[in-house]
C-alpha cells in the first residue's frame, strides 16, 4: 500500500531505535558499545532486506513482492507497480505487433524492410514466397545477398529510388517482379514487390493466341470446306461418300471445339489475377476425384493404375488450376502408354516440399523432344496425336499452372522404359494438417 510520507516514518523509526540504544547504553554504562551493536544490527537488517530484494528480482518466480514493512514495503510496491505497468505496456505492444503482422500478411504485395546497413530486418509471407527468402535464417543478411540479381544490385547501390524497376524473379524465371522502394521508419527502406508478369506478357499473349488459333484451326476448316464444296446443290451424293464426309466433318468440328476450349483455359490461366497463396487446397480429395475419371478413361486401355496419396498433405493454391495440371499429366500417361501398361501416381512430402509425380512404363520420350514438350501445339508424333485426340496444349497448360504456383514440370524419360513427370511445391505452400483441421477443411 502506498504511503504519502514513508521517509519521515522511516527516519522516525531509526531515531527511536538509536535513542533506545542510547538510553540502554547509559543505563548499563556502555554507551559506545551499545550504539555500535545497534548500528551493526540496523545495517545487517537492511542488508538482509537488500538480499531479499535481489532474490525476488533475479531468482524468484513469484510476481508479487515479499512481505515487508516500512520504507522497504514502499520500495517493493513501487517495483511491483512498475512491473505491472511494463507488463501491460508489453501486452499492448504485443497486440499492436500482432495487428501489424496481420495487416502486413494481408498486403497484396510482397514487403521487405532493410535497415541503413543494408540488412534485412523483416519480411512478410509473400516476400518469402516470391523472393525465396528464408525466415528467420536470412534475418540480418545483406539484401543484395538475398536477392542475387545484377540489375537489382546496381539499382540498390545507385540509391535512386524515384522510379521502380522490373527484374526476373530470382526463383521463377517465368515471372517478372516490380520493385518499388519507399522510406520507412527514419533511415530504413521498405521494398514493395509486385508480380507484373501479366502486364508485361498480355500483348504477347494476345498475339500468340491469334496466331495459334489461326494455325491450328486452318486444317479442320480446310477439311470441312473441302467436303462442303464437294456437295452438289441438291445434296445428291452416293451414300458411302456422304457418310464419310459427315464423319470427317463431325470429327474435325469436335477437334476445333476441343482446341478452342483448351486455348480458352490456357488464356484464362495466363491472364489470371487470382492469388495462388491464399486458399488451402485439399489435394488428396482432388486426386481421388481424378482417379475416378482416370478409371473411366482407362477401360479400353486396361492399364494398372496405382495411386499413393498422402491423406494429410495439402497445399496453398488454386484448386481449378491444379485439377487441370494434375489431370492432364495423368490422362496423358493413360493415352500414350501402350495397352496393359503400369501407371503410378504419387503425392507425398519430400523434405519440406510436397511432390506430385506420375510414372509410366510406356515407350518413353527421346531426349531432343523433352525440352519442347511444354510448347504450345508441339507434338512428338502428329499422327499419334490425331489418333489419341491430343491438341498439343495439355502440357502447356501444366507449365503455366505450375509457374503460377512457383513450381515447374520436371520430365525424365528413357526410351523403351517409360517416363516420369513430376513437380514440387515450396515449403511455404506445403502443409501437413492433423485430423481435426482436416475435418474442418472438408
Amino acid at each position: 500500500m502506498y504511503r504519502p510520507f514513508p521517509w519521515l516514518r522511516s527516519i522516525a523509526i531509526v531515531i527511536f531505535f538509536l535513542a533506545s540504544c542510547t538510553v540502554l547504553g547509559l543505563y548499563i554504562n556502555q554507551l559506545v558499545l551499545t550504539l555500535l551493536i545497534g548500528a551493526l544490527g540496523l545495517l545487517g537488517w537492511h542488508y538482509w532486506l537488500l538480499y531479499r530484494l535481489n532474490f525476488w528480482l533475479w531468482h524468484s518466480k513469484k510476481i508479487s513482492p515479499p512481505i515487508s514493512r516500512g520504507i522497504w514495503s514502499h520500495i517493493y510496491q513501487g517495483i511491483y507497480g512498475a512491473n505491472l505497468k511494463n507488463r501491460n505496456k508489453r501486452k499492448s505492444l504485443g497486440e499492436v505487433i500482432r495487428r501489424f503482422r496481420q495487416g502486413s500478411e494481408a498486403l497484396p504485395d510482397a514487403a521487405l524492410v532493410v535497415d541503413n546497413s543494408s540488412e534485412v530486418t523483416w519480411c512478410n509471407r509473400l516476400a518469402r514466397i516470391e523472393l525465396g527468402i528464408r525466415w528467420p535464417d536470412d534475418m540480418g543478411k545483406k539484401v543484395y545477398d538475398c536477392i542475387i540479381d545484377e540489375q537489382f544490385i546496381n539499382f540498390y547501390h545507385a540509391n535512386r529510388f524515384d522510379k521502380p524497376i522490373e527484374i526476373i524473379s530470382p526463383i521463377n524465371p517465368n515471372k517478372v517482379l516490380e520493385f518499388r522502394v519507399v522510406p520507412y521508419d527514419d533511415d530504413n527502406l521498405m521494398f514493395l514487390i509486385r508480380d507484373v508478369t501479366r502486364l508485361t506478357q498480355i500483348e504477347k499473349m494476345r498475339k500468340d493466341f491469334v496466331a495459334n488459333v489461326s494455325h491450328e484451326l486452318k486444317t479442320p476448316l480446310t477439311v470441312i470446306n473441302g467436303y462442303l464444296e464437294m456437295l452438289p446443290e441438291n445434296g445428291d451424293l452416293p451414300a458411302p461418300v456422304m457418310k464419310k464426309a459427315i464423319s470427317e466433318m463431325r470429327s474435325q468440328s469436335i477437334r476445333m471445339q476441343s482446341l478452342i476450349e483448351e486455348l480458352l483455359v490456357l488464356s484464362r490461366i495466363e491472364a489470371s489475377t487470382e492469388r495462388a497463396f491464399e486458399k488451402m487446397v485439399n489435394v488428396p480429395r482432388l486426386l481421388w476425384q481424378i482417379h475416378a475419371e482416370a478409371e473411366a478413361l482407362n477401360r479400353e486401355r486396361s492399364h494398372k493404375i496405382f495411386f499413393d496419396i498422402s491423406p494429410i498433405l495439402y497445399v496453398y493454391g488454386i484448386e481449378s488450376e491444379l485439377r487441370s495440371a494434375f489431370s492432364n499429366i495423368i490422362f496423358n500417361a493413360i493415352k500414350y502408354t501402350p495397352n496393359h501398361g503400369v501407371i503410378e501416381v504419387r503425392w507425398s512430402l519430400e523434405g519440406e516440399q510436397a511432390k506430385f509425380s506420375v510414372r509410366d512404363n510406356g515407350d518413353g520420350i527421346e531426349a531432343e523432344h523433352i525440352d519442347r514438350l511444354t510448347e504450345r501445339f508441339y507434338r512428338i508424333d502428329k499422327a499419334r496425336s490425331r489418333t489419341t485426340g491430343g491438341s498439343g496444349l495439355g502440357l502447356s497448360i501444366v507449365k503455366h499452372v505450375l509457374s503460377h504456383h512457383n513450381s515447374r514440370l520436371v520430365i525424365k524419360s528413357d526410351v523403351g522404359k517409360g517416363s516420369n513427370f513430376s513437380c514440387r511445391f515450396s515449403a511455404e505452400l506445403s502443409l501437413l494438417i492433423d485430423q481435426k483441421t482436416k475435418t474442418l477443411a472438408d
